[in-house]
Parts: C-alpha cells; structure tokens; sequence
C-alpha cells in the first residue's frame, strides 16, 4: 500500500475556537480531498484507518475533533457552554474551509458518520463539498431504532445522564458510555431532539440563526446496515428528508455482504472494512453530477 503521511494541524472555528485536525496524504498526488465529520462522542483519530485507506489511493483525507472532544477540548474553558449545533454552524465551516486551503483546488467531499451527517444545513460553505457519504446515520428519534435497543438509551437518557451530570457537571465515560467526555449543554439538547419524533426539527424552526438544509444539493448515498440500531430503515430515510433538494440513496448492508460478522453503529470505520470502504471510495471519487461544479474556487481562508 502506499506510505501515508499524517500531520496534525491546528485551526480555528468560527468563533475562533481551537480546533485540532489531522491531515492524511499518499505519496502521488492527491485528485480530490475527503472532509470526515465525527459522530457524537468519537475522537478524530477513530476514522484513522478509513483516512488512511482513502489517502494511500489518492484523497487529502482531513479528521478533526468537535469543540470540547479529545484534542479540541481546550480545558474547562467554554466546555459548559457547548451546544450541540455549534458543532454544525461554527466547527465543521471550519473545517471544510481548511480542507480546501490545503487542497488547493481539488474537489471536495465528505464523509459523516452518525450526528457528523445532521448538521450540513448549519454550514453556510457547505456547497463547497460535492458528494456526500453516510456512514450510520440516522435520526436520534428513539422511535424509529430497533425495540431491542431503546432499553438502553432509556437508561442514558434519564439514567446514566442525570447521575453523570449530578456527579462530574458533564457526561463522563462511565456506566456503557465509552465516548469522550460531553458537555452538559450539549447532552441536554441530545436528549430533547432524541424524544421529538421530529428530531431536530422544531428547535431548528425556531433558531435564530439562518437554516439552510434546503440549499444542501450534493448527492447523498447513506450506508446502513442490518445491525445497526440507530441508523435504520426507519431513521436513515428519516434524517435525509432534511435534504429535500439533494439527491439520496440508500445502501443497505448486512455483515455478510462485507465479508463481515458484525458492522453495528460504528463498526464501518475499524480495521478489516475495506470492502466497505472500496465502495465509499468509489462514491465520492465518481465526482458530481454537474462537471462544472469540480470548477469552484474561492480565496483561502
């Protein structure tokens, strides 16, 4: 395979907070460049091995943490004041911005993973990405994941929550919750939208900053797979309907169609995913529908 480099770089948000990212690049040159947005919780460096993979033939691959997650915690300062949309409307402009200043003029699309494909309408730039790849994602709605798993998101929701609220002011990594560490501003806005058969439709109606889903065009192709109880049959179609104007599709996979036991939720980003991945690849490296789109340039931030 080919020698992959990748650097760690820093940036910063739209409202100039600190933001960590790590850059992906092959040894040939680079014909388009790959954005990958987070789910909630995951740090930057669990999409290393996909970054890797799509780098070592032919992407500039750029990971990075959300405000207040791993690297781009920046202390205790702020943390309290995190909010779930700042990821959307302050980080991930950010990111796509940066992305294309290093690129340099090669098209850009992305990749979201779970929450890391909720969020395009809050990103003025985002007619910047071309093509977008789901990987897990879904509506928060509890209702529309499978039955056997809505025991357990009770239990965050009303259980592990309050308790890791009451006890450490932010949701630690205890009791089944294996991600980073979340804000408690941020974790109370989650479970709002996540009881809303609407999801995040009816805070989104009413804030006060400027909404554009409808303006999301690039075509979406939404992996989901049979095991995943979040992102489901229910959920996936659910979440895309928020792109009215962009052209979707699903891809449903079960495990044995990769060659795999298990998938899950986040299971498309751990090692020995190359099938999947070969296919994401050959996704986002077809390039738009409109030619002319490839064209777009705009100054370096």
């Amino acid at each position: 395979m080919t020698e992959v480099h990748a650097e760690d770089i820093q940036f910063a948000a739209r409202d100039g907070w600190p933001l960590v990212g790590t850059l992906y690049r092959g040894r040939d040159v680079p014909h388009y460049g790959v954005l990958i947005s987070a789910g909630t919780g995951f740090p930057r460096r669990f999409y290393r091995h996909i970054a890797g993979y799509l780098a070592a033939r032919g992407a500039m691959v750029l990971t990075y943490d959300y405000r207040g997650i791993a690297e781009s915690r920046n202390g205790d300062e702020g943390f309290d004041q995190i909010d779930y949309t700042d990821w959307g409307s302050l980080d991930l402009p950010s990111a796509i911005d940066t992305l294309r200043h290093q690129a340099k003029g090669l098209p850009l699309t992305h990749i979201g993973h779970s929450v890391g494909g909720h969020f395009l309408g809050l990103a003025a730039n985002q007619i910047e990405l071309s093509r977008h790849a789901f990987i897990g994602v879904g509506s928060g709605y509890w209702g529309a994941h499978h039955l056997w798993y809505i025991p357990l998101e009770l239990y965050f929701w009303w259980g592990l929550g309050p308790y890791s609220l009451l006890r450490y002011k932010q949701i630690m990594p205890i009791g089944g919750w294996s991600g980073e560490a979340l804000p408690p501003r941020l974790f109370r806005t989650w479970r709002r939208w996540c009881q809303r058969p609407g999801y995040l439709r009816r805070d989104l109606a009413s804030a006060s900053q400027l909404q554009s889903y409808a303006e999301v065009t690039a075509p979406i192709r939404s992996w989901v797979f049979s095991d995943d109880p979040i992102a489901t049959r229910k959920s996936a179609p659910d979440l895309l309907a928020l792109y009215p104007n962009a052209s979707s599709e699903l891809a449903f996979r079960r495990p044995r169609d990769l060659g795999l036991r298990r998938i899950g939720h986040a299971g498309g980003f751990l090692p020995g995913r190359e099938r999947l991945w070969e296919e994401v690849a050959a996704w986002l490296s077809a390039g738009p529908r409109d030619p002319g789109a490839w064209l777009r340039s705009a100054p370096p931030p």
